[in-house]
């Protein structure tokens, strides 16, 4: 993620998931605070980010969008409820980005059977790039 526009476009699109459910979770909140801050944007700048509709920008890197796909199952995970919009809304998300959805349904799966949503950065890795052989 290069530019400052790049980086509210991704949490923007955070934030229109983290509402796909009709409600914005505390724990999806405290996320989004979390993310907003590792991309340097200011805590009042994070909270307008919820009363503007900015045009989203195409991220270019494969290896970037699924990086947000993963935030997004993330995000997804944090409320310790798994809403059937919400699920609807990461696959079509994904398939707009351009990723295998055999890929992301299976990383879904993983997150849905173990007892914490987080999987270890080296089996996401292995994962993505089975997606090129």
């Amino acid at each position: 993620m290069n530019t400052y526009e790049e980086k509210r476009s991704l949490l923007l699109e955070m934030i229109a998931f983290s509402t796909v459910d009709g409600q914005l979770h505390k724990r999806e909140y405290e996320f989004l605070a979390i993310v907003a801050n590792e991309l340097n944007i200011s805590k009042a700048e994070f909270n307008d980010l919820f009363h503007l509709e900015l045009p989203q920008i195409v991220i270019k890197s494969e290896f970037e969008r699924f990086q947000q796909f993963y935030r997004l199952a993330l995000l997804m995970h944090s409320d310790g409820v798994l809403h059937q919009k919400e699920e609807v809304a990461i696959q079509q998300i994904t398939i707009n980005m351009g990723l295998n959805p055999i890929v992301t349904n299976r990383i879904l799966e993983m997150m849905k059977k173990t007892r914490s949503p987080i999987i270890d950065a080296n089996v996401l890795l292995e994962i993505f790039q089975e997606q090129h052989n």
